[in-house]
This record gives structure tokens, sequence and C-alpha cells, in this order.
């Protein structure tokens, strides 16, 4: 065939594609009109069984009608993950220390930023990881330390969870950028009432009452929805009150879709619906087509998995309504059509690929890593000193992807902690000593055949098992590095004697230690002693390093203890044992500049404890008791080690008492010390004639940055919002008219907060 017939073929295609030949294009391809009629005019072309594609999150392309290839299952938790080197930022439980909603705005601005230039890259045939829908923000509640997801949350307050995840969506969705147009979408996860146990989640009945449903779990994807106007929510893998989450139609159409207005997508967690027919988890139902159909009807739009697969024949047993079907297919074409991915096309097609881990981003990701370092302890020896002779030990000193968390980017570069204080200090002492645990569970963690056959091959040749196997290559480098450096975490102990010579002259010993997102986790394979299936089953530090801390001590040296975890830690003999103890979290690629930056008073210190730390588990409840009663600073009677919202700096500040001016809450607050300095000022308010109700609960919280000596004046309105209670006669959180204490301050504890009487 001749150039000019391929020319016409070509065009005769393309005609064909828009219609009949010399037609006018269909209205689903006129690009002037409103995304949902687009969206409805499609949707009647399509069979049964095209519909069925397009709720699978790996919909299959429809050549016929010009609809692409695309995969919903893409992930942004705190940098584009899964897909290439990309920017790397705090892990969420460390960004919540920040209280910063402006900040993590910021952050998700840039995250979406990178998200576009990657998009581009997909010529059209977009696969796991490389769409423009974000599974992201986990908003669940952290309510029990234990829970190995909770360092992907912004931590146990609905409150504060709520007002970040808010901060993910506007971020991420980019709304009001670029008039009629989304720029990606964020997911509000995981609905509802899941916080633990990864072990059982396939098959745990989560029981709580009304009051800890409206009050505890369902705050902030009520704020997500109503307020931010997120376009996806993901439903959980338990059941609540006897039925899977995703097949509640008290969760999703009687509180989601009807009291709250929602008319977004929700779509499943993967292969979360097989758990409604498989033996051994919710045993619900009996087959594939009952779940979809289920599913479906309840309004589930889009499954990760393969059971939808079963939809056709759901309808041709009449198990499902076409009707049904429709209704949530619309939903998924019309978010399609407002991503412009229908199109290929959008605002943001002309953004610098240079953007992607760049100057302003990796800085970006530096102040975020600053502003989510809490100073838990300062017995003054902080800020180091020039001169002093400083040693750097402990098993996360030099571990990069320790500080990359879970559904993480891989960066192109990393500043261990390590590679920072070199730097800054060129005879710095270092090495190891120890491992996270000791080297007597190395036998627990051996590596199986299938990986050791992996490791043997070479970068082509598991680009070639990738390709075979369809599987993301990031993801199979990811898997073996995993299976390197995780024996790296267990070596063993050096002997004391041979630790404390080498110590020998020293001023400060810095000790980078903690647990690793490759023992705490999604549903892992780790069963260690204080670890399992990716929980954990106490909160203390590793017998091995509180045994070397302990040894330090007792020998006089100064010990400032960087810890790493995405959980709190049972800390109370290291309280003792280290004169200094800064929460570092899992901090982002440039985490270990933040870290020397902080030791070293470079800036000041300001971030505040987003979950209670408990002196130990004995504390708290039982695990799988998902009652609140007991549990976080709202519900916890007790003495916590350090209290939520809590965090030093190296200066003070002076709260001034408060007055209620023309409906507005007033005080000063006064920099006493030295240093510049931020003090995160919080909010509470407490109902004294609900003594069942919780201890105080946050209303909210503002950054004031001050100069040494200045004062400000903070004015909070006492809107509604502020008074929203739990009503018996509504069942619900309203208004509720009635004496309160507002308890402003520096944390959650009484000690630090000041009281102001007031009647709504």
């Amino acid at each position: 065939m001749n150039r000019t017939n391929r020319f016409i073929l070509a065009s005769a295609l393309l005609l064909a594609a828009a219609g009949t030949l010399g037609a006018q294009p269909y209205p689903y391809q006129d690009k002037t009109l409103p995304a949902e009629q687009r969206a409805a005019d499609l949707l009647g072309r399509l069979t049964l069984e095209e519909k069925a594609s397009l709720t699978m999150h790996a919909s299959p392309a429809i050549p016929r009608l010009g609809i692409k290839q695309y995969n919903w299952w893409s992930e942004a938790l705190h940098g584009i993950a899964r897909n290439g080197s990309a920017t790397v930022f705090p892990q969420p439980i460390g960004m919540a220390s920040s209280f910063d909603e402006e900040l993590v705005e910021e952050v998700f601005t840039a995250a979406s930023d990178e998200a576009r230039v990657k998009y581009l890259e997909t010529a059209d045939k977009v696969k796991s990881y490389q769409g423009l829908t974000f599974w992201t923000p986990n908003i669940n509640i952290f309510r029990d330390p234990r829970w190995g997801r909770g360092m992907e949350t912004y931590g146990e307050d609905p409150f504060l969870t709520g007002r970040l995840g808010m901060a993910v969506v506007r971020g991420l969705q980019g709304e009001g950028e670029a008039e009629g147009f989304l720029k990606t979408h964020a997911c509000a996860k995981h609905y509802a009432v899941h916080s633990g146990l990864e072990s059982n989640r396939h098959r745990f009945d989560a029981q709580v009452s009304e009051r800890d449903l409206r009050e505890t779990y369902l705050p902030a994807f009520k704020d997500l929805v109503t307020k931010a106007h997120v376009r996806e929510v993901m439903t959980a893998y338990n059941r609540f009150r006897g039925v899977p989450c995703a097949a509640s139609s008290y969760l999703v159409d009687d509180i989601l879709r009807k009291e709250w207005g929602y008319d977004g997508m929700v779509v499943s967690d993967c292969w979360a619906i097989p758990d409604f027919f498989e033996k051994g988890r919710h045993d619900y139902v009996s087959t594939a087509a009952e779940a979809a159909a289920l599913a479906v009807k309840n309004g589930l739009d889009v499954e990760c998995g393969s059971s939808f697969l079963a939809i056709p024949e759901a309808v041709e047993k009449g198990l499902l309504d076409v009707k049904d079907l429709d209704r949530n297919v619309l939903r998924i074409l019309t978010e399609r059509f407002r991503l412009g991915e229908m199109d290929g096309e959008s605002p943001w097609d002309e953004l610098d690929p240079s953007i992607v881990e760049g100057t302003q981003h990796r800085a970006l990701s530096l102040k975020m890593a600053r502003e989510s370092l809490v100073l838990l302890q300062n017995k003054g020896v902080l800020p180091l000193q020039p001169g002093q002779k400083v040693a750097l030990i402990g098993p996360n000193a030099d571990d990069e992807e320790m500080m990359w968390g879970n559904y993480n980017p891989v960066p192109k570069s990393t500043v261990t902690l390590l590679e920072a204080f070199q730097a800054r200090v060129p005879e710095l002492v270092s090495f190891r000593a120890c491992g996270i645990l000791g080297t007597e569970f190395m036998p627990q963690i051996t590596t199986d055949e299938r990986m050791a056959q992996l490791m043997k091959l070479s970068p082509d040749e598991l680009e070639e098992v990738a390709k075979q196997y369809a599987i993301n290559i990031s993801d199979v480098k990811a898997y073996i590095r995993r299976a390197k450096v995780l024996e790296a975490g267990f070596l063993p102990a050096l002997d004391e004697a041979d630790v404390l010579k080498r110590l020998e002259g020293v001023d400060v010993v810095v000790f980078a230690g903690g647990i690793s997102p490759r023992l705490e986790g999604e549903e892992m394979p780790v069963q260690l002693p204080g670890f399992s299936g990716g929980d954990r089953t106490d909160i203390e530090l590793p017998a091995v390093q509180r045994r070397l801390l302990q040894v330090l001590h007792d020998a006089g040296k100064k010990v400032v203890f960087v810890n790493f975890s995405g959980c709190a830690i049972g800390l109370v003999p290291e309280t003792q044992s280290c004169d200094a103890i800064l929460q570092a979290w899992y901090p982002g690629q440039e985490g270990g500049t933040a870290i020397v930056e902080a030791l070293y008073g470079d800036f000041n210190p300001s971030g505040k404890l987003p979950v209670t730390f408990y002196q130990s588990v004995a504390q708290l409840p039982e695990v799988e008791d998902y009652n609140m009663e007991g549990h976080t600073y709202r519900y916890f009677r007790g003495e916590p080690l350090f209290p939520f919202g809590f965090g030093l700096g190296y200066t003070d500040f002076h709260f001034g008492a408060g007055h209620v001016r023309d409906g507005v809450l007033e005080f000063s607050v006064k920099n006493t010390g030295k240093r510049n300095g931020t003090e995160v000022v919080q909010l509470y308010v407490r109902k004294p004639d609900d003594p069942t109700g919780p201890n105080k609960t946050l209303r909210a919280f503002r950054r004031v940055t001050l100069m040494p000596g200045a004062t400000t004046t903070v004015r909070i309105p006492l809107d509604d919002e502020i008074f929203t209670w739990w009503s018996e006669s509504a069942q619900n959180m309203v208004p509720v008219h009635g004496e309160y204490e507002l308890l402003f301050g520096s944390s959650s504890a009484d000690k630090d907060l000041k009281k102001v009487h007031y009647r709504f």
C-alpha cells in the first residue's frame, strides 16, 4: 500500500471512530459539553461486557469507542510511589507532627505536579501506578500504637486528621487551578472503622458504639467528603457490624451518599471483594457473582481485583439489575472526562519534567522533614556545639531505605544521617555497634528459594522477568533490595568493652536506633519477638538497643537518642539512660540533613506528637477492642509517657490568660526565651457534664512564630464546629448547647493548658 492510500485509510478510520463518515462527532466526543453529559452519551453505547470491564481497576481499552486503557491503582502516600524515581517526603505520621496544613498542601501540590509529568510518559497505556487516581490519604485513626499501618495516617485525633487530610486532597486534586478539570484524584481510605490488626483484617468484624463511630471514626471522612470534595472513597477490608464494609448500605448508602451527599466514586481495597466468599474470611456469600452483585448494588464503582468479571453472570442470573451497574459506570466515565484522561489533554501538560525530584521539591522535602521532628527530651545536651567530639552509632544511622518509610518512591539520592554528619563533622567517630534486633533472630528471616534465584539475576534479566509476569520493575528491585538489607538489621552487637573503647574521648554519642518499615507495615511476613505480620505485640525498644543505651549511660556518656519509627515507642528506660530524645519518624530523602540541623540548633524544632506515647502496653486495652475507651489522649485515663501535642524546642513560650470577646477566644503568646521559635498553639474543648465522653478533644490549632521577647495575640472564632458534640437524642455529632471548658496551650496535658469557662 502506497503512502497516499495509507493516509486515506487512516483518515477513514479516524472518521469512523468519530461516528459515521462525514457525520458530526458523537456527543461524548464533544469537548464543549459537560463531563456528565458526555459520560451519559458514552454509557448508552456500551455493551454489558464493556461496562463490566470499566469497573475493574485494570480497565482495558475499548477501541471501537476510543476509550483508552486505564489503571485506577496509583499510590502517592508521601510522594509518587512505585513509578520510577520521585521526591520522597516524610511519612504521613511525620507530616502530621508539623500541624502545618499549608505545608502539607504544598507537599501534595508538588506530588501532583510530578504525577502529571509522569502521566505524560504513559503513551495512553496506563498500567499500575502510572495513572492520575491516587489511593491516598489514609485517614484512619491511629487508635493503637501496635497497628503496623498507623505510620500511613495523620495520627490519633479526628480533627487533626481531617484538617491535614483535606490539605492532601486540595494539593492532589488541584480544584480551582483549572476550570472543568481535576488535576488528579485523591481517595479517602479505608472506610470505615479500620485501624488494625493486619493479621485479621480479612475476617475481622468491627463492633463499635454509634458514638464512637460518629465521634472518632467518621469525622475525617466527613470533612474530606463535605468540605474538600474528595473524588474517591475506598472501603475497608473488615466487616462493620457483621457486614463487609463494601457491602454495608449503612456506611455507603445511608451515611456517605445520602447523609453527606457524596457524588464521587467508591472503590474497593485490593482483593477485598473475594473476602466476601472465600473460605475462612467473611463467609458472607458463596460465589463471586453474588459478591459482585452485592457490591455493585451498594454503589461500589471500581473493584481492585477481579471479582467484577462476574458482573455479566450476576446480571444473567438475576442477581443484579443493569440500572445499578449503569449508575456506577456513569460515575466512572464522568470522572475520567474530568481528569482529561479520555481526551488526552489537560492544563498541566506543559509542566517541566525537571521538577521531578528537582531542586525545589527536594527543598520542600527538607522543609517538611524539619517540621516533622519532635524533640521529646533535652537535659541540656542540645544543641550540640562546634568543637565537640561526636560519635554516631546505631543500626539506623546509614539506612536510606528505612528513611523512605512504606508506599514510597525510590529517589535517585538520599541523605542518610551518617552522610549528613560526615558533611558537618570531619572527625566524626562512626560505627554500627548493633542491629535493630539481635542475631538470635536470624534463622527466622531467611529468604525463600524464589528470592534466592532473583538475587542472582543481572539487571537485564530482571527486566525480562518483570515483562514476562507484567510486574513493575521497581517492585521487583524493591523486593530484592529489602531481602538484601533485611539481614543488615540483625548484625551482632559489638562487645560492650569494644564499644566503650572506640568511644574514648567522645563528648556526645548520637545513637540512631528505633525500628524499621521492614518490621512494621501492611500485612508483612514477619514473625519476630515484638512483631507479628506487620503489627507489634509490644511497644518497647528492642532489647539489644536498650541494653547498649544503658551501657553508654552507665559509662558516663552523654547520649542523644534519635528514634526512627512510624509509631509510638515505650521509652521509659530511655528517658533515664538518654540525655536527649529526638523522634525522627521516617523522614524522607532529606531527613539526614534535617536531623543534623536540628541537633546543632540551625533551626528550632517545632514538631508536636500526633499520637500518645504510652509507657507500655500495660496501659492499653486489648488491641482488637475498637471501642475508644482507654485509647488515645481523648479516652486514655492514665498518665502517658509523652502526651499528644507535646514537643520541646530551644526556647520557651508563655501563654497569657484567655478571654472571650464577641464570640472569639483571645489570649497572648510570648517567646520568653533567647531564640526564634515556633509554637503550635492548641485549643481543646471539654464538656464537664459528660463524664463518659472524651477527656478533651482538639478543636483548633495555630502555628505561631516569634522572635525572642515578642508577643502576639491569638484569636480563635468560637463557631458551631468548636462545640460539635455527641447528642444522644440526635444519635450524631451536632452543635450542643451547654457549659464548656476551653483549654489552650502547648500540649494536651492539663499542666500545659489554661482554662476558660464558656457557655455556648
